[in-house]
């Protein structure tokens, strides 16, 4: 008994990789207009990598994901750059506007994406402005071939060039559940 259920096991692995083989290229060629899916779906059909990390945030983190979010919108790029943008500057910032802290300061690093002055990024006063950061952060992600499809921490690391360039994956759920929850608000 055990060898015809396992032969039938395989008969049924094999229809469904013919299935597959089959399908699978009528399906590339499907109509796009048709098969469209909507900007929210693509966000949500990104799996993260790797473990996350999730943190609560506080009145003037969520005004800085609005902020985020605006800026990507005015910026007219889709809902995945908003959660590359978002991801980044939880890792950066905890979503936080830094000022200059002193000897904590990672070299001269202000702002949602401690971004630097002296690394072109803009002056103290544009960096700590959420809206210029964000819209210099997506400026340098559209330069980046490919980001729409590439993993986050990858597109991420493109722009900021961090030390830990692995780092920014940990945040992919929570900035996607953030812009899932504040792109139409």
């Amino acid at each position: 008994m055990n060898t015809i259920f396992r032969k039938s096991m395989l008969s049924v692995a094999g229809l469904a990789f013919a299935g597959g083989v089959f399908a699978g290229p009528i399906t590339a060629h499907a109509n796009p207009a048709v098969d469209a899916k909507p900007a929210a779906v693509a966000v949500h059909s990104v799996k993260p990598q790797g473990d996350q990390s999730h943190i609560t945030l506080n009145g003037e983190q969520t005004v800085n994901v609005k902020a985020i979010i605006a800026a990507t919108k005015k910026a007219g790029l889709p809902e995945r750059a908003a959660v590359i943008s978002i991801a980044t500057s939880l890792q950066e910032s905890k979503l936080e506007n830094l000022g200059h802290l002193g000897d904590a300061n990672d070299h001269d690093s202000l702002g949602l994406f401690q971004q630097r002055p002296t690394s072109g990024w803009g002056t103290p006063e544009q960096i700590t402005d959420p809206a210029y950061s964000t819209t210099a952060f997506l400026k340098g992600l559209k330069q980046v071939d490919g980001w729409q499809d590439m993993p986050l921490t990858q597109a991420a690391q493109t722009v900021q060039v961090s030390a830990y360039p692995d780092a920014y994956a940990q945040w992919e759920q929570q900035a996607t559940d953030l812009v899932g929850q504040h792109w139409n608000s």
